[in-house]
């Protein structure tokens, strides 16, 4: 069984998400047979490669909240994420466009390191506040995780993957998704947001169940 998941790596609900995945899979019987793809998903493809304004101010512009209110709402999102075992510094956070760290995922998931580049440029975002906009710091990453550098160094100096990137996003765009993270499962079952681990939980086991009836129904 695949599951699809559209998300950004600057997006702190689906680091959440993954988190919530990962605990509902652990109790999953049938976790061996499932295979997770990372979908790209850009929050604001608008946005310049460097922004210099702090995630107060950045929902201060955006949702008109007031100082207190930007600040009240980044300490809840980082309290939640520490439930989860997640350690956010939101205060630390350099924002910027994610279009090539999304080209870098589907280099990795090529070589069957899509999950790693994944949550190394989450982590790298949220916890280390390190810029996942940056071409060098991006080369670094990827070569944590083990993909070829001279392989990453062409991917970071031409558009190798932008193709992909847009078709991910267009997919999104087809099966209404408006934000994420966005799951798909087995290609019909989808769920928005970074549901707890006890709904993706049930969602598995249906799709799985609805997967079994189908391939034991008699052929016409």
């Amino acid at each position: 069984m695949k599951i699809e998941i559209w998300s950004d790596v600057v997006c702190p609900w689906c680091y959440v998400g993954k988190r919530n995945l990962e605990v509902a899979l652990a109790g999953f019987p049938h976790a061996d047979h499932v295979t997770v793809e990372w979908r790209s998903f850009e929050l604001d493809p608008t946005t310049p490669n460097r922004v210099e304004l702090s995630m107060d101010e950045v929902l201060e512009r955006k949702y008109g909240m007031s100082p207190d209110q930007a600040s009240t709402a980044n300490r809840q999102m980082t309290e939640l994420a520490a439930t989860v075992g997640l350690e956010y510094h939101l205060d630390r956070v350099q924002i910027g466009n994610t279009f090539v760290a999304h080209r870098l995922i589907h280099l990795a998931a090529d070589e069957g390191l899509g999950g790693a580049m994944k949550e190394r440029l989450l982590r790298a975002y949220f916890t280390e506040g390190r810029a996942v906009s940056d071409p060098a710091t991006l080369a670094e990453l990827a070569a944590e995780v083990g993909l070829d550098t001279d392989r990453v160094a062409e991917v970071l100096s031409t558009d190798v993957y932008a193709d992909e990137v847009r078709a991910d996003e267009a997919r999104a765009v087809e099966l209404g998704s408006t934000g994420v993270p966005f799951f798909v499962l087995d290609g019909r079952f989808g769920i928005p947001g970074a549901q707890p681990p006890d709904v993706l939980l049930r969602l598995l086991h249906r799709a799985w169940d609805s997967s079994e009836e189908a391939a034991a129904a008699p052929a016409d």
